[in-house]
């Protein structure tokens, strides 16, 4: 492994660790401090969106600040990124969320490891993933797409945080963060029987989000037929 490659997945696994930290470690807070469910999603959430855009600006001129697998794949499926690569950055990232859950219940004095009891399942659950995977997928697509990566630290914990509070399964939107969290039995944990269909519609909406950024920002070179509607309609150029 060259050094260029070793930092760019310690970047990988750093940055999905405290993701995952602070997605548990705020869940914990939160219901510590309140009795209220939706006290403690707000708490939740915000730490999250804070934490994400602080790292996507701290590591992403590093790695890229995936943190995601279904990010990964994507690129891979694009030959955007090597094969080897980005497998790697698949497995630090698995690693690294489980490392973060560890963390978070070790911070507040709680077992290293325990499974999750939260079953979270059901047809509306996963379109709920669905929704939120395809949607960061765009966003990702379409920052990258039109050259806006700098605005990433901004509108990719944007929609991880509305995510939270219009899908159904709050946004998990995330393989290695599903499973790093069915190792807390807190506020934000999955359990582990509830993972694999939740990896599943993830993958689902990653397809669809690929598939719609390939629709609406195709790649340089690539410009989609206009359709041939009636009235004054002026179609104009935005590659």
């Amino acid at each position: 492994m060259t050094h260029t490659l070793l930092r760019r997945a310690s970047a990988e696994f750093l940055g999905t660790c405290l993701l995952v930290a602070t997605v548990v470690g705020s869940g914990i807070m939160g219901a510590t401090l309140s009795d209220n469910l939706a006290v403690t999603l707000l708490i939740n959430a915000l730490a999250t969106v804070a934490a994400l855009a602080v790292l996507i600006w701290a590591v992403g001129p590093i790695s890229g600040a995936h943190f995601n697998p279904v990010v990964s794949g994507v690129e891979m499926a694009r030959r955007e990124m090597p094969i080897g690569e980005g497998l790697l950055y698949i497995v630090v990232q698995i690693v690294g969320a489980c490392a973060g859950a560890i963390l978070a219940n070790l911070m507040f004095g709680l077992p290293a490891v325990t499974a999750s009891t939260h079953v979270r399942t059901g047809s509306n659950i996963w379109l709920g993933e669905v929704v939120a995977t395809a949607g960061l997928l765009l966003v990702i697509g379409a920052l990258t797409r039109t050259g806006r990566g700098n605005l990433g630290p901004a509108l990719v914990p944007a929609w991880i945080g509305a995510a939270y509070f219009f899908t159904s399964s709050t946004s998990f939107a995330n393989p290695a963060v599903t499973i790093g969290r069915s190792l807390t039995d807190t506020f934000s944990g999955i359990a582990p029987e509830s993972v694999p269909m939740f990896i599943v519609f993830q993958i689902v909406g990653a397809a669809i989000g690929a598939v719609l950024t390939e629709f609406f920002y195709p790649r340089r070179g690539v410009t989609p037929e206009p359709l041939d509607l009636p009235g004054p309609i002026h179609h104009g150029s935005h590659n």
